[in-house]
């Protein structure tokens, strides 16, 4: 049966570890696997993407695999064909897709339908990819996971969504401080101050996400006390770091010197998309 990755739920905590593990093992010796070696990955865009398609990309080809890239108006998805009959031919033509879409659903229900493994790239209600790089960065950098606490300051989207539920694995504190008309259901807000005091990294996203445009100025306003700048970086830890899954609009949900700064990890945190995404696809089909 077809293991998939659709939300970040799918690892024990025993797995999360050491895929962890792995991913820094990859990223000290980019050639080391082959695991993928005759096998070819469908990777699905139906939304504009750089970190996203050049890591999982990258990633098929270093692993030894063939990565086939489908865009939205090359399949007959864009064309009503439905998720279940895309599964079922891709199941026996490739040995596993990746999908960034939007409804969380679609994915869903290529997974339900399909033999080969499942990944998710990204949805509206989940980006487990990124928040799998995100503890590798925080593992980099700190040298172990335990006793971390990990603020997230901004919009309760997706990316917190993954936060939560990978830093849950992974017995990492996180402290959510987003507005309460922004917050997710599932999460509960905790006041920026509180979050930010004592957290060994402070991480945020951009304030309108793909498809939220129509709602931008009214999002602006209620995230503008919310910014990762100096100041708010400063009241954390002394060696704290700054997070941003990209891409970034310096000035608004982050400024300037904090993302080009000396405490900015964000650029080893885009890297380490392609060295997680590598240890997940050994996981799931080697």
């Amino acid at each position: 049966m077809a293991r998939h990755f659709l939300t970040g739920e799918e690892l024990t905590s025993g797995e999360q570890s050491r895929l962890i593990e792995r991913a820094l093992e990859l990223k000290a010796d980019r050639g080391a696997s082959g695991a993928l070696g005759g096998k070819s990955v469908a990777l699905v865009f139906s939304r504009p993407s750089t970190r996203t398609r050049v890591s999982f990309e990258v990633g098929v080809h270093e692993l030894g695999g063939h990565p086939l890239v489908l865009r939205e108006g090359e399949l007959q998805l864009a064309r009503d064909e439905s998720p279940r009959d895309t599964a079922l031919v891709l199941s026996r033509m490739v040995d596993a897709v990746g999908i960034r879409t939007g409804p969380h659903q679609s994915v869903e229900q290529l997974a339900d339908h399909s033999g080969i493994p499942v990944i998710n790239m990204l949805t509206r209600d989940h980006h487990p990819c990124q928040a799998l790089a995100d503890l590798v960065t925080l593992r980099e950098r700190f040298g172990s996971l335990a006793g971390l606490k990990l603020a997230y300051v901004g919009d309760g989207n997706n990316v917190a969504r993954s936060l939560s539920i990978a830093c849950g694995i992974a017995g990492v504190e996180l402290a959510v401080a987003t507005p309460a008309e922004l917050a997710l259901p599932e999460v509960e807000p905790v006041p920026l101050d509180r979050a930010v005091e004592g957290a060994h990294a402070l991480y945020t996203d951009v304030w309108v996400s793909m498809g939220d445009e129509q709602d931008a100025v009214r999002k602006r306003q209620l995230l503008a006390p919310y910014r990762l700048d100096e100041r708010l970086l400063a009241r954390a830890r002394d060696d704290a770091i700054a997070l941003h899954c990209l891409p970034a609009h310096p000035g608004e949900e982050i400024s300037e010197g904090v993302l080009y700064g000396p405490r900015s990890a964000v650029w080893d945190q885009a890297e380490n998309r392609l060295h997680a995404q590598k240890a997940l696809l050994e996981l799931l089909l080697a």
